[in-house]
């Protein structure tokens, strides 16, 4: 039966790195196991311009998966600019020192896009708004806050941690967490199959679900589950979408039928154009978008906004594109960035935050439409819905 030992690391800290390699010169394993996958293994150890076309990388339109994981590899560049350690250095030195001991190296990691696919697919529509909103503030506070990453370490305190995070985004944690404690100890037990002695080096707050899954491997669930396409849950935005167009249908038949005058009824359109389509414009402005892309928001807000299947974020990003005109080499750039403020002077990222705002701003339109149309009309939202919807079933009556 192999021998299998882990070694628990955080991806920015020093003494992660003197760990590693201490821990392989007296283990003396037969392979050494990273927690890497083959895109981050090429990122970290070959410096390389290849990178997926920009039109690969917009054409997906999931401009908020991809804020999502910009962010967390700004904010992980930034705590390794407090720490003096580059993000995954620990990772390096295990494949530097098994090199120097003529060791192999396996790559034990699920793929980082399969990751993100699930963690973003599974989380609800609540845990979502949750996230952007903990990455906004932590863009804030990552600059001014010290880190102690050794108290990072500390396995008490990323229990706590992973407890935090589940509270936060149950969802969320089983991709992102338990969903790769179980890959990583299906390929462990793997390497295990065909190695006497085997050194896994994984985060920190993977250790103990490893471990528990390595002293019952009965427990794992399969390997097929683990990398299958996320179907999630249900599709809450195309239902949202779905009921938000049935509401204003319904809102715009019963003002029709109440009895309150056209020009109350082209007002209640109008401002549906208005509200939506200013929202959205003001916050592509606030992404620092082009005046056009504004304009193309404004345009086409009134309208997607009642079509699940459209956002006018997508309208909005592609003039930003044709504006901005994004090129090759521009992804490096902002994984690399050292402020925010300097990825958001790069083209593409500009592109996707003008998309992610530009959607925002449309929502908040339609949900202020919703709270403040009846004041702004000046009409008793009680007389209208039942005068409307009273007449709307006498013509349903007739008619059947």
């Amino acid at each position: 039966m192999a021998e299998i030992r882990l070694v628990g690391t955080a991806h920015v800290s020093q003494k992660s790195v003197e760990e590693v390699r201490s821990a392989i010169e007296e283990f003396q394993p037969d392979i050494v196991g990273v927690e890497l996958d083959q895109g981050r293994y090429v990122s970290l150890t070959q410096e390389t311009d290849e990178e997926p076309p920009v039109t690969e990388i917009l054409k997906g339109g999931n401009f908020g998966r991809l804020l999502v994981q910009w962010v967390l590899a700004y904010i992980q560049q930034r705590i390794g600019a407090e720490t003096g350690v580059k993000p995954g250095a620990e990772m390096l030195a295990a494949i530097d020192e098994a090199k120097a001991h003529q060791t192999p190296v396996a790559l034990i990691d699920r793929d980082i896009r399969i990751t993100l696919a699930r963690f973003w697919g599974k989380m609800g529509i609540w845990e979502k708004i949750k996230l952007l909103g903990a990455l906004v503030y932590s863009l804030v506070s990552v600059e001014k806050q010290e880190i102690d990453v050794d108290e990072l370490m500390n396995q008490d305190v990323v229990s706590a941690a992973m407890e935090e995070f589940r509270k936060f985004s149950p969802h969320g944690a089983r991709a992102l967490i338990d969903e790769r404690d179980a890959y990583l100890a299906h390929q462990i037990l793997m390497l295990g199959g065909r190695y006497e002695r085997v050194l896994a080096v994984v985060g920190a707050g993977h250790l103990r679900g490893v471990q528990r899954y390595l002293d019952a491997p009965g427990t794992l669930p399969p390997l097929s589950t683990l990398t299958a396409e996320s179907k999630g849950g249900l599709p809450w935005a195309k239902i949202i979408g779905a009921a938000v167009t049935g509401l204003f249908l319904l809102l715009i038949a019963a003002i029709a039928l109440s009895g309150v005058g056209l020009d109350v009824l082209l007002a209640a359109f109008l401002y549906w154009i208005v509200i939506t389509g200013a929202l959205s414009a003001v916050f592509t402005l606030l992404a620092g978008g082009h005046p056009f892309s504004a304009a193309m928001a404004f345009a086409v807000s009134w309208m997607t906004s009642l079509n699940p299947l459209l956002a006018a974020g997508w309208f909005a990003a592609a003039v930003e594109a044709k504006m901005r005109k994004p090129t090759a080499g521009e992804l490096r750039r902002i994984l690399a960035a050292e402020t925010f403020s300097e990825m958001r002077k790069i083209p593409l990222f500009r592109v996707v935050l003008v998309a992610a705002l530009a959607n925002i701003g449309c929502t908040l339109g339609v949900i202020a439409y919703f709270l403040f149309i009846f004041p702004v009309l000046g009409i008793d939202p009680a007389v209208v819905i039942t005068d409307g919807f009273s007449n709307m079933l006498q013509i349903l009556q007739s008619l059947f």
